[in-house]
């Protein structure tokens, strides 16, 4: 009788451990995921009088990733912040003039398979081809990203290098010859490097 007591207490003790075991998180292409703003930046730099360089951000970065790779990322224009709030108006209202143009978007179809086994921790790193569109016009760039899976269902994408984007393939070089003339310029370089830190949660 003691034998049997002590067999079914520890059966009862492993089901018991069995039941609180944390299960397994599910893999990272389940379901779909949308950009945590708050624990998310998008920053660039820009470069003036062809030496002072001077970081700049938006606030307000949304979008999602659903579960077949589609990922649509979009950038409030009316949320850049450059430290200076005259030119934080300018940039609103002259260059990207966003009356009429409030947001810029990226595109990207990411391959699923490409993070099927990524486990709590692990990272992995990659290459994404998107679309960039400001203003009505639209123009590829690639992007390599360091994915980190920080939890159940939490992810980072980090740019491992800057973006580097063109004014002139967006239309932009006239409204930043305004700014220049306003801010009594001798030049600012028409290029910046784009910098991210994207969290999705899902």
């Amino acid at each position: 009788m003691t034998y049997l007591r002590i067999a079914a207490a520890a059966a009862v003790l492993s089901l018991a451990a069995c039941a609180q075991a944390p299960a397994e998180p599910t893999a990272v292409t389940e379901g779909a995921w949308t950009v945590d703003s708050d624990a998310s930046k998008l920053s660039y730099v820009t470069i003036k009088a062809d030496e002072i360089a001077e970081v700049n951000s938006f606030k307000n970065v949304t979008g999602s990733l659903a579960a077949d790779g589609a990922a649509t990322i979009t950038i409030d224009l009316a949320s850049v912040s450059t430290g200076v709030d005259i030119r934080d108006e300018r940039m609103r209202d002259i260059f990207f003039v966003v009356a009429d143009n409030p947001a810029a978007t990226v595109t990207a179809q990411i391959d699923p398979a490409a993070f099927e086994g990524l486990a709590v921790g692990d990272s992995v790193q990659t290459t994404f081809d998107g679309t960039l569109g400001i203003k009505g016009v639209e123009a590829p760039f690639q992007a390599e990203v360091t994915v980190t899976r920080a939890g159940a269902d939490r992810v980072l994408a980090v740019s491992n290098v800057p973006v580097i984007i063109y004014a002139e393939q967006f239309g932009l070089t006239e409204g930043l010859a305004e700014l220049q003339e306003l801010a009594g310029l001798p030049s600012i370089t028409p290029v910046v490097p784009v910098s991210f830190t994207l969290t999705f949660t899902r």
